[in-house]
């Protein structure tokens, strides 16, 4: 006997046994989301140790599971504030790290995806950089 658990964004299909139910973590609770956002208010700590390294710990982190950890990537990673140019792998880990978190969010404060995003997005001033004219123009 399984439990059946679709994730329709991955077109992913999970099978859970009945009886390894326990293993599997609740969604997070509305105190715990609250103290994400004051991690992601809270200023990055960005390591000076070589790329590949932090990549490393960056992706256990966001595979922990752990909605505090995956907030701590997103702050790190998130470069709406300062003009250094993000390279592919830390804007994929960035993007992974903020879809993971915002997933949490949705589910645990049971709000839309735009609306998840709105509130995400301006915690990590991430707003005004969608709002700013765009230089192509």
């Amino acid at each position: 006997q399984f439990y059946k658990i679709l994730v329709e964004k991955e077109k992913l299909t999970l099978t859970v046994p009945i009886n390894q139910q326990s293993k599997l973590r609740p969604i997070a609770s509305v105190n715990q989301i609250n103290k994400c956002i004051s991690i992601l208010k809270s200023k990055p700590k960005i390591k000076r140790t070589m790329w590949s390294r932090r990549a490393q710990e960056y992706d256990l982190k966001i595979n922990s599971g752990d909605i505090e950890q995956i907030a701590e990537v997103v702050r790190d990673l998130n470069r709406a504030n300062n003009q250094i140019e993000q390279s592919y792998s830390e804007r994929q880990l960035f993007e992974l790290s903020y879809d993971r978190f915002l997933r949490e969010v949705i589910a645990g404060l049971k709000i839309t995806e735009e609306n998840a995003i709105k509130k995400v997005d301006k915690i990590l001033g991430r707003d005004k950089l969608k709002n700013a004219p765009s230089l192509l123009n």
